[in-house]
């Protein structure tokens, strides 16, 4: 069905039971960093869920795991910004993302004797672990980066919504790199059940609605003067280029990030309303390991800048 307004969606939807808390979070993390004229970016990473039920068992989910967020949250980091890194429960997240599953347990070692066991890194994983938690350490020392989680599509709002307020007193110093996986559905809270639904009353029926564009109200109300990135996702390469460019005419944002499902990882085009780019790594820095997520920030960083500077002082 039809989307409603984004006014209608937050008065639908009550914001998060820890919502007071992670606004002041928010509030306390961007102060600071405005105050020594800080740059700041908010990435959305991960994916949203939609609740089939109030007392949630089941809900719609995507595959989004939050590596393209988690990844460049680092690379933000490495380029001197303070990072606001809004990000799905248990998705990915910067640095401990290099160790996921047994990974980590594998580098270590355990020498138990009695009271005084310890545990040390393997020498051979030294060279793997040192780096990230070198600059893990200097991230959270530099009072750098924020971590804020959600769950489903309406605190993703709600949280998004309350980063904005806090990051439009920064003006053009502010980047939102919209990186999350956002549903393009929802079901109203008043169509939600209250409890679990049971198999016996047989298949359900779930009429889905559309979830309002939030784009609209955050480039032209909420953070107008910030250097906002979207990103957008297809399957179709027919699609990529046509729909990138569309966007950017009706939100009047800064760049897509476009990119195919088959090709993510090793390819994508940014487009601006004045050029097209390429970005596609070699099949040399596949082998080894070279996130293009570094070469996405770098671009991004120096557009940035150029943004920054063509602001009236």
């Amino acid at each position: 069905m039809a989307s409603g307004s984004w006014e209608e969606f937050f008065a639908v939807h009550l914001p998060p039971t820890d919502f007071e808390d992670n606004r002041s979070l928010l509030k306390e993390f961007c102060e600071r960093h405005d105050q020594y004229g800080n740059k700041i970016v908010l990435v959305t990473s991960g994916g949203t869920t939609v609740p089939l039920e109030h007392n949630t068992v089941r809900f719609v989910d995507n595959f989004s795991a939050g590596t393209r967020g988690s990844a460049s949250a680092e690379y933000f980091l490495e380029h001197g910004y303070a990072v606001i890194f809004m990000h799905r429960q248990k998705s990915l997240e910067p640095f401990t993302r290099h160790f996921t599953g047994q990974k980590l347990l594998d580098m270590l070692d355990l020498q138990e004797r009695g009271p005084n066991t310890t545990i040390t890194v393997k020498p051979d994983s030294v060279f793997a672990l040192a780096p990230v938690l070198a600059r893990y350490q200097a991230a959270h020392a530099a009072g750098a980066l924020l971590h804020v989680s959600f769950t489903t599509v309406s605190e993703y709002f709600w949280l998004l919504r309350a980063a904005c307020e806090c990051l439009a007193h920064t003006g053009a110093r502010a980047v939102l790199y919209l990186a999350a996986a956002v549903s393009d559905f929802y079901i109203p809270k008043d169509r939600v059940p209250t409890h679990k639904m049971q198999s016996a009353s047989g298949a359900p029926v779930i009429q889905l609605h559309l979830v309002p564009k939030m784009l609209a109200p955050l480039v032209n109300l909420w953070v107008p003067e910030a250097y906002v990135v979207s990103f957008k996702l297809e399957t179709d390469e027919n699609l990529l280029i046509p729909k990138a460019r569309a966007a950017l005419e009706k939100y009047k944002h800064k760049m897509v990030v476009a990119n195919l499902l088959q090709t993510r990882h090793h390819r994508v085009i940014l487009v601006t309303s004045n050029a097209v780019q390429e970005i596609l790594l070699t099949r040399e820095e596949v082998h080894a390991g070279v996130d293009i997520e570094s070469m996405i920030v770098g671009e991004l960083v120096r557009q940035h800048a150029e943004h920054m500077s063509a602001r009236p002082r």
